[in-house]
């Protein structure tokens, strides 16, 4: 659909503006015609992209539900003054900052997907604006879930006995971030190529 769009905002900026608004034999615009000839498209459009923010949506409220609780159930416990007791120790700092750096992407992650989910769904929406919310909260998302085994790592190595777990800890950390990369980055190269460089323009010059 954003394609289709593409193709009829290009011809449209070179065609002479009385040509925009002229009527053909059945009394319809260019427009008019271009919206009855993609209304299935619209419908599948709209189906893709609820059911991906769907998806989307569960996983960022699961990591918000996970890290809220994760501020409140520090690692190693308060001492009697309620002062954590690892809170001067680096890698409670480094769980500190993980940990909110991935409630705040999350939220955002959600709220995008949120937006996408309560959109009017016109045509119009799928040419920047669906694609940019759907940019946006995937990047957050990364951030979010890469945050949340920051933080994880982070815990296990306060309570760990030794410090020779710290390597394998940090190699499986980033099994989970590297594969998220590898599924989602392709789809949002593909939305980045289609919405900032598309080569219609430079086709039709």
């Amino acid at each position: 659909m954003q394609r289709e769009l593409q193709w009829f905002k290009a011809v449209e900026s070179y065609v002479h503006p009385s040509f925009r608004v002229q009527r053909n034999q059945l009394n319809k615009t260019p427009r008019e015609v271009f919206t009855e000839e993609h209304e299935g498209l619209v419908r599948d459009g709209e189906k893709w992209m609820k059911d991906t923010a769907q998806s989307y949506t569960f996983v960022a409220a699961l990591i918000i539900t996970v890290v809220f609780a994760a501020a409140f159930t520090v690692p190693g416990g308060n001492n009697n003054s309620g002062i954590p007791n690892f809170s001067q120790e680096r890698p409670f700092i480094i769980f500190i900052a993980s940990d909110a750096l991935a409630l705040f992407s999350s939220t955002t992650s959600l709220l995008m997907f949120l937006g996408i989910l309560t959109s009017r769904y016109s045509e119009e929406d799928f040419l920047v604006a669906l694609p940019k919310k759907l940019m946006f909260g995937l990047v957050t998302m990364f951030f979010s879930i890469a945050s949340m085994i920051v933080a994880f790592g982070a815990t296990i190595i306060i309570l760990s006995p030794g410090k020779l777990v710290i390597i394998p800890i940090a190699l499986l950390c980033c099994i989970p971030v590297t594969l998220f990369a590898l599924f989602q980055f392709p789809l949002l190269v593909e939305i980045y190529s289609a919405t900032y460089r598309s080569t219609i323009f430079k086709a039709l010059k």
